[in-house]
């Protein structure tokens, strides 16, 4: 049974706890991506660069996340960086995939196209390929932040200040108390919908040539024949 009580005398703490969330999964996210962003960039353009940059990434993927927080807490100590670094690393496999693939998927005649009306490389990148590539980067996105969201959780064993609702479920498993267990794990899942639903939202915002015509644009073009 629920203690409703309970629930109800800490909504305050569920708010502070849960933008604690938000705070470290960000932080993670947005290094990883830029880490990632270099990394995929120069795996593009060096594609024998790209095998031992994923495969590297895929290696650390693999590491159990427990084991990796524990082996840095005697380097790093019970810190923010102990936090974060599994966090970013985490990120990497998915960034880097997601994003090479969003650049592979750009039709090389578009390409040939930006190049033949003298467009530098680095405007083809900014201006062509990277508004293309933007799906499945945003693909990735909601990947590795529904990952992200979920892996904070973790940090909960580093104790109060990196708990985010990781807390509320470590706190509540020392207690046997079930009504924190799954406040903790309800508000993380609703969390990582709710940034789910707004990376969508991002994403029809960023390509607005990816949305299905309205039924009054489709029943224009019937009637002027287009």
């Amino acid at each position: 049974m629920l203690d409703w009580g309970w629930l109800t005398s800490h909504v305050g703490a569920f708010a502070d706890r849960t933008v604690q969330h938000v705070y470290l999964a960000a932080i993670g996210l947005l290094v990883g991506f830029l880490i990632a962003f270099a990394l995929a960039l120069w795996a593009v353009r060096r594609r024998r660069a790209y095998p031992p940059i994923a495969g590297l990434a895929g290696v650390v993927y693999t590491i159990p996340s427990l084991v990796l927080f524990a082996a840095l807490v005697p380097i790093t100590g019970i810190s923010l960086l102990t936090a974060e670094v599994p966090l970013v690393l985490y990120t990497q496999v998915i960034f880097i995939r997601n994003i090479v693939a969003g650049f592979d998927a750009v039709p090389a005649d578009v390409v040939e196209a930006a190049a033949g009306m003298g467009y530098t490389p680095n405007q083809r990148l900014w201006r062509v390929e990277l508004p293309l590539a933007v799906p499945l980067i945003v693909a990735g996105l909601r990947v590795a932040s529904v990952s992200t969201i979920g892996l904070v959780t973790i940090t909960g064993t580093l104790g109060d200040r990196f708990g985010g609702l990781g807390f509320f479920i470590f706190e509540g498993y020392s207690r046997s108390f079930s009504t924190e267990i799954l406040a903790g794990a309800v508000l993380s899942i609703a969390l990582a919908l709710a940034v789910d639903f707004l990376l969508v939202r991002a994403q029809r915002w960023l390509t607005p040539w990816t949305r299905p015509p309205a039924p009054a644009d489709r029943l224009a073009a019937v009637e002027t024949g287009a």
